[in-house]
């Protein structure tokens, strides 16, 4: 028996099954695609996504292949970051998703994950023991669990009935590469001028004469799941810009509306969602990548515990209790960012308000951290503001950094009383004393995720919780 499907190979499913494997969970990946897609939906990675490569020890391999940009603005107002923001990674790490996937695909690959293209899932049945999956040509797989991370028409949660309430898209941009029929400067006078009042329009170079076209539909498609066409594209630019820019030869063609919806459920038995299939939201703010990087990193471990046998009660649903919150912050304040896109008098009177808002310190820190997802924090009861928030990287003892302990995705304990005991947890949490003077706290119990889940110096408050996030002692 297969411990885990993860039924969907686009970034969320390949973090997924990338964390599985480090706890050596046995996984499969199934992607009904023959070929990984080749459409850039999304251009780069946030600052808590960075970090989580950085604790996992593969961020280079980004890096390498990536651009950083500062991170600026709110609904393209473009407003720099604040200078010291709470992380080693400040800044936008520029790099198209299928680079992203291919990466993600090598790295779970690397650690033993099975990756199968062009197996479609047509059927579900759950069980006390496990789940069976049925595949396009007949095969019969049988798993413990089941993640679909296959997306906003998700057909793991439609099989297992899981409602996806929200709002449907009321706006439509068009998006896609092609060639183009006119001198740079001229595409980019165009595009300065018409982006004064149109924020949803832009013509840019991807590299090798390609440009990536962005402009407003004119209506909202009825399929959707169809691609516009070409002629489409030709229409709505001239509509807009005055010109379709000669525009010629696409790469690839697609579309994306304004829609918000939240999966009612994270789990269903021993089936559980995860990325775009639990929730879609509109782009703006580069959000939903990262989103779904963070699902897998906070599912991850505690699905592995579960098949180990030592995941204590409730670990598994605190992946809903902590991951479904945050989604629906995202979808909020994605829609806002469209709706402060739009050229009517109302939402511009709105933008010009928060353009005013956000020369104030205190509401342009907000929002970072709010879009880059460093100031999220999980309800784990009463405590210090550090509890439930993630750790930054900081500087140990021993000149390491924290996130290079991270990178087998156990828990750590870091101790700089030199006085406290993890024992019973030894296969589960690295021990680290004297942890060095950055950290301004006695001592913190991070889970595998990197979000603190205890803060103190006193031994039997961290006998309290280590059973909590990490099971019974062994010995």
């Amino acid at each position: 028996m297969i411990d885990v499907i993860v039924v969907g190979a686009g970034p969320t499913g390949l973090m997924l099954a990338a964390e599985l494997r480090l706890h050596g969970v046995r996984t499969l990946v199934l992607d009904k695609d023959p070929e990984p897609t080749k459409v850039v939906r999304a251009l780069g990675l946030h600052v808590r996504s960075i970090e989580i490569l950085d604790q996992r020890g593969v961020l280079d391999r980004f890096l390498a292949l990536g651009t950083r940009y500062p991170i600026s603005g709110f609904a393209a107002m473009d407003r720099p970051a604040p200078p010291d923001l709470d992380s080693s990674h400040p800044y936008i790490l520029g790099i198209p998703q299928p680079v992203t996937d291919r990466l993600l695909a090598e790295r779970a690959v690397e650690l033993g994950a099975e990756l199968r293209r062009g197996c479609e899932l047509t059927g579900l049945s759950c069980d006390d023991e496990g789940v069976t999956a049925e595949l396009a040509d007949g095969t019969r797989l049988r798993a413990r669990y089941l993640v679909g991370c296959d997306g906003g028409r998700s057909t793991v949660r439609k099989l297992v009935g899981i409602g996806f309430p929200g709002e449907p898209s009321r706006v439509e941009i068009l998006l896609g590469e092609m060639e183009i029929g006119v001198p740079p400067e001229t595409v980019a006078q165009i595009v300065t001028e018409v982006r004064q009042t149109e924020k949803r329009f832009g013509v840019g170079p991807v590299g090798d004469g390609v440009y990536k076209v962005v402009v407003p539909a004119e209506g909202v498609a009825e399929d959707r799941s169809a691609p516009p066409a070409l002629e489409e594209f030709q229409r709505q630019l001239k509509a807009v810009a005055g010109t379709d820019f000669g525009v010629h030869s696409p790469r690839w063609l697609s579309r994306f509306g304004d829609a918000t919806r939240l999966a009612e459920h994270y789990r269903a038995g021993r089936v559980l969602l995860a990325g775009d299939a639990a929730h879609i939201h509109p782009p703006t703010g580069g959000q939903g990548l990262n989103l779904g990087l963070q699902d897998a990193v906070n599912l991850g471990w505690k699905l592995a515990a579960a098949v180990a046998g030592w995941a204590p009660a409730g670990l598994l649903d605190s992946y809903e209790a902590e991951r479904r919150p945050v989604a629906d912050d995202v979808c909020n304040n994605a829609l806002a960012q469209m709706e402060l896109l739009s050229t009517e008098p109302g939402p511009q009177a709105v933008r010009r308000l928060l353009a005013e808002l956000m020369d104030f310190d205190v509401v342009n820190r907000h929002l970072v951290e709010k879009t880059t997802a460093i100031g999220i924090r999980y309800d784990f009861g009463p405590g210090p503001d550090l509890l439930g928030r993630r750790m930054r990287d900081v500087r140990l003892a021993d000149g390491r950094r924290l996130y290079e302990l991270m990178h087998t995705g156990r828990g750590v304990l870091l101790d700089r009383t030199g006085e406290l005991s993890a024992t019973g947890w030894a296969d589960r949490v690295d021990h680290v004393v004297d942890a060095g003077a950055e950290l301004d706290v006695p001592a913190a119990l991070l889970r595998p995720d990197g979000h603190v889940a205890w803060v103190g110096d006193d031994q039997q408050e961290l006998l309290d919780r280590l059973p909590v996030w990490f099971g019974a002692p062994v010995g």
